[in-house]
């Protein structure tokens, strides 16, 4: 049994994402990203009972269309303790034009269905999810910096 303080993710991205609103009227603009930086999207999934294992599928033959586009697959993380979520996954918010057209013919190639397809196929393993942009890997004292530039 572990004991003593944790800090979930979900606290963590929560926090931060509110923590703005709570001193300001307005929102600051956004700082620069600096070359370490990216916008990413993460993701938090709670798995329909039963479909974990075909989830876990469905998002490696999703990551086999990335890597034969030249893109790297998406970052996992698995619920160990905590919060009611199953699967994390954080991957870059936006991809240029030239990696969306060589997604889309690997997917096609590996038969990943498209458009409102793609919806219906992911969703049957799907109870419930979030999602949100970020920006980092970043230091509180690195991002403080940014937004005084």
């Amino acid at each position: 049994m572990r004991t003593g303080f944790k800090i979930t993710l979900e606290v963590v991205l929560t926090f931060g994402l509110l923590l703005p609103s709570m001193h300001a009227q307005s929102p600051p603009p956004a700082a620069p990203l600096t070359s370490s930086q990216q916008e990413s999207q993460v993701e938090i999934y709670r798995i329909a009972p039963g479909q974990q294992e075909a989830f876990l599928k469905f998002i490696a033959l999703c990551d086999e269309a990335n890597r034969q586009a030249g893109m790297q697959p998406r970052q996992l993380f698995v619920h160990e303790d905590g919060a009611d979520w199953d699967f994390l996954l954080i991957q870059p918010l936006h991809n240029t034009d030239q990696q969306n057209k060589a997604w889309s013919a690997a997917a096609a190639r590996l038969g990943i269905p498209h458009g409102g397809d793609f919806f219906l196929a992911i969703r049957q393993f799907i109870a419930g999810h979030t999602d949100t942009a970020v920006i980092g890997p970043t230091t509180a004292s690195d991002w403080l910096n940014q937004l005084h530039k």
